[in-house]
């Protein structure tokens, strides 16, 4: 350094105090947020814990509905996608449950609410059984 070259210290308190100080207000947040709205937790930690789960539940929401949007150019099942992320997303975000509402409102076949009858749940998961059972056994039994 140079007689003329002065080090600068900042009067305002550093980037890691103010980031720091930023983590511990948006921590204090989630967890008086979980208290209001989660599901009663009675301790700090459960509140943390499930914080973190609906974080990681929005960012994976997130995430597929990203690549949804990405899948819709390509071959493949891009609204499927979409709705799917919508899906987990709805849990947590009220504008991901209004535009799953929409979309099943949209679909013929599904009712208003969106609740698939247990009879059609049965009939899917035995035409699904039936099909890989037979798959396995063209490709592996005969």
């Amino acid at each position: 350094m140079t007689d003329d070259e002065t080090e600068y210290i900042p009067d305002d308190p550093s980037l890691r105090e103010r980031f720091d100080d930023f983590t511990d207000r948006v921590e204090d947040a989630a967890i008086q947020a979980e208290f209001e709205t989660g599901e009663r937790e009675e301790t700090v930690e459960e509140a943390k814990s499930h914080a973190l789960v609906r974080a990681g539940r929005m960012t994976l929401g997130f995430l597929t509905v990203i690549v949804g949007i990405i899948a819709l150019p390509l071959p493949g099942p891009g609204w499927l996608i979409i709705a799917g992320g919508l899906t987990i997303l709805s849990k947590d975000v009220a504008w991901a449950d209004r535009a799953l509402r929409y979309i099943r409102r949209r679909i013929p076949g599904i009712p208003e609410d969106g609740k698939i009858p247990r009879s059609q749940k049965i009939t899917i998961a035995v035409i699904t059984l039936a099909a890989v059972s037979a798959s396995l056994w063209w490709s592996f039994g005969r």
